[in-house]
């Protein structure tokens, strides 16, 4: 049973809806988060190492975001986190989104398509003190049953 492990670093990224524009008669779409899909990759592809997983998978997603300056103290106090500051992220965006870019910056690249994902398991969740920003991302490959 293989697995992959990558680290993103960066502020964790949801799937937008894809954009419509005019042109004439037609109507094209276009996604514009090329930029964003791009730079993940990169760093996807250069964590895996050439890594093609097959067969069903199991994938677990962590994403860390940024504290509002909201969470901690003032003055003197604004290095230190307040006693209400909540560990959870359950601000937009919704995990769901979060999870489908993910599965699909990785497809063709560390597995064939995001149908052989059977299991996910995702959280939103506020980066520690001092910790940057990061999507952690977890692959295994999961036995056939017979």
């Amino acid at each position: 049973m293989r697995s992959l492990t990558l680290t993103i670093p960066g502020v964790p990224i949801a799937q937008r809806r894809p954009r419509f524009a005019r042109v004439g008669k037609f109507v094209r779409t276009y996604s514009d988060q090329a930029t964003e899909a791009g730079r993940f990759l990169l760093e996807a592809r250069q964590q895996a190492g050439g890594m093609f997983l097959e067969g069903p998978l199991s994938l677990e997603v962590i994403c860390v975001f940024p504290r509002p300056k909201s969470h901690f103290g003032t003055g003197r106090n604004a290095d230190k986190l307040k006693a209400s500051a909540p560990e959870d992220h359950t601000k937009k965006p919704d995990c769901t989104n979060l999870c489908k870019f993910v599965e699909d910056c990785l497809n063709d690249e560390v597995y064939k398509d995001d149908s052989q994902i059977c299991t996910v398991r995702i959280r939103k969740v506020y980066a520690e003190d001092g910790c940057q920003p990061y999507t952690w991302i977890k692959l295994t490959e999961l036995e056939e049953q017979p």
